[in-house]
């Protein structure tokens, strides 16, 4: 197994101090930001990385945000630069660039740059983005999918054709020679994130990309991903594979299951209860055209348990939530971690696994601490473990 940490670089200040009645203000302006605390976020996420690959991680995954404390990359591509700086034998995951709001011949560029620093490092995950980052960049939520299909279009003709030209709906470009390319052939893999999108997963077969099926493990979500995607790929004429998968897993070594919970608890429920609560939709996606009528009838659940399904904002979760869903969680000692991560692994068949430790902006040393700890007492019989088979796409065959 290859094993990333897949870091949300939540923003370091305290913001509960700014609630009123448990909510934060309907916008955080310029008065609630603490400029050292996004000095140190920036400085200390950076310094962890580096510690990750001294003790062994596979490779490092950041993301793309606006407009919350939630995460600070709102330029993930600028946090893939530092990284690559500082780093020299990891993966770069960037999970991903919001392709709708982006202009897609300068995104192709800063990419190919990307993997020239890197040294061929790069993975270029793609993404859509939430209800959040639409507004702030006043992008219709109607359009994204069609955004995002040009976008991935004209990227990969900058990549892979010596000279191109392009008319589209939204973008048109006209004898255009990129350079630099990039230096993976025929262009840095493409992975992207599917929540439950019928057409995210229609789109991901048809294009032969990598998946990472569902928030969790809970529930039927990542089976009906799965079982989906292996469908449309065999449409296509292929068979999944344990390397077209990955998947998340929140984790936290401790001494004990009870030492997890009490050091990682409270800070896992901030991030749930303040960090995603922030300026989350208080109405369906749906009624803004961001999915089809028919995204989720390939799901048993509908879009239950998925993004779309907004009830998942709009309850709190309390101390004893907190300790019954960490029974079913890779939290606590180094073989229950282990044991979890792998049954996770072998179940959906994945290769590649996500963790994320350090929710709710921890402090560094605690961070870091779990970097440590992973690596020695985690990583070694992860990435001894071969996932060979993917249970939920088998009986599904090429050509079927």
């Amino acid at each position: 197994m290859k094993v990333f940490l897949f870091d949300l670089m939540h923003y370091k200040g305290d913001l509960d101090r700014f609630a009123v009645d448990g909510v934060l203000p309907h916008r955080l302006g310029r008065r609630h930001f603490d400029a050292q605390a996004a000095i140190e976020t920036y400085a200390q996420h950076l310094d962890a990385w580096e510690e990750m690959e001294r003790v062994g991680f596979d490779g490092i995954g950041v993301n793309e945000h606006h407009a919350t404390p939630f995460g600070l990359m709102n330029s993930p591509n600028l946090l893939a630069a530092a990284a690559a700086m500082r780093t020299k034998r990891m993966k770069i995951l960037i999970y991903g660039n919001l392709l709708p709001l982006h202009e897609p011949l300068r995104l192709a560029e800063e990419l190919a740059m990307l993997d020239c620093l890197t040294g061929g490092r790069l993975i270029a995950g793609v993404a859509r983005g939430a209800q959040r980052e639409y507004r702030a960049h006043n992008v219709a939520m109607g359009e994204s999918r069609a955004r995002f299909d040009e976008c991935v279009d004209i990227m990969r003709r900058a990549w892979t054709e010596e000279v191109f030209s392009y008319q589209g709906q939204f973008h048109s470009y006209e004898d255009v020679s990129i350079w630099p390319r990039p230096v993976q052939d025929p262009h840095p893999p493409l992975w992207v994130p599917v929540t439950g999108s019928k057409d995210s997963i229609e789109w991901a077969a048809r294009n032969d990309i990598a998946i990472t099926p569902g928030v969790s493990a809970a529930g039927t979500a990542r089976e009906d991903i799965i079982r989906y995607y292996a469908q449309c790929q065999a449409e296509e004429g292929r068979k999944v594979t344990p390397g077209h998968l990955n998947f998340m897993v929140d984790c936290y070594v401790a001494d004990s299951k009870a030492q997890a919970i009490k050091e990682y608890g409270p800070h896992y429920m901030y991030c749930f209860n303040t960090l995603i609560k922030y300026d989350h939709p208080t109405q369906d996606f749906n009624q803004k055209g961001y999915y089809s009528q028919t995204a989720h009838e390939h799901m048993r659940s509908g879009a239950k348990g998925t993004l779309a399904d907004i009830s998942m904002f709009n309850s709190r979760m309390t101390e004893e939530g907190l300790k019954a869903q960490a029974e079913h969680m890779a939290w606590g000692t180094p073989d229950e971690v282990v044991e979890r991560i792998i049954t996770e692994a072998d179940q959906a068949g994945a290769e590649t696994v996500l963790l994320m430790c350090n929710r709710g902006a921890m402090p560094q040393e605690m961070f870091l601490n779990q970097i440590r700890r992973l690596g020695a007492e985690v990583l070694p019989r992860l990435q001894a473990h071969k996932v060979t088979r993917v249970p939920f796409a088998e009986g599904v065959g090429a050509g079927v």
